[in-house]
């Protein structure tokens, strides 16, 4: 998935260049439009890029799941199966499946590195609307506030997703250590 999204950004750097001089030449508003989306779109894909990189510099997926912030709520049992986590999990794409490979990493390190990939995506879920404050520059309204807010519930998932999967790993790592102890 890594060497799609960063060959999906060149690509998209590549078009959005391409139509913006096609509209600094025609002035036509259908132009304005694909030029806006191609941009915010782009500019979705560089975040997420970046984000996950200066994330990934600074918590070495080493996050802390004894962490407030990373707990298992009460409601969320309850909501993951009412949402059916369990059934649409498996079609969400692993951008670096090696962090997440049982054979390679510890239960220990797979669950640091799902607290990671959930602020990684709550951040990105910020950073989704930010294109909305450029509105008054940018024009498109519609283009800008569709995207933003897609993209935004796209990456919730994301984090629903590693919540979903840590409280199951938490399980199986207390089983371990309680069949370890006795």
């Amino acid at each position: 998935m890594k060497k799609k999204m960063i060959s999906i950004t060149c690509f998209l750097f590549v078009l959005f260049i391409i139509f913006l001089l096609v509209l600094m030449i025609t002035k036509l508003s259908i132009m304005e439009t694909i030029t806006i989306t191609i941009g915010i779109t782009l500019y979705h894909f560089v975040m997420r890029l970046l984000v996950g990189t200066i994330i990934d510099l600074i918590m070495k997926n080493r996050g802390n799941y004894k962490n407030m912030w990373f707990r298992e709520k009460c409601f969320e049992k309850k909501l993951y199966d009412l949402m059916r986590v369990r059934v649409w999990k498996k079609y969400l794409p692993t951008y670096n499946p090696d962090t997440f490979d049982t054979s390679k990493k510890t239960i220990i390190e797979i669950i640091g590195s799902t607290c990671q990939a959930e602020i990684v995506h709550e951040v990105i879920m910020v950073l989704s609307l930010l294109p909305i404050i450029f509105i008054p520059i940018l024009g498109g309204i519609s283009a800008v506030i569709v995207t933003s807010i897609l993209a935004m519930l796209f990456d919730a998932l994301f984090v629903i997703l590693q919540r979903y999967n840590r409280i199951k790993l938490i399980k199986v790592m207390n089983r371990f250590q309680k069949i370890k102890n006795n």
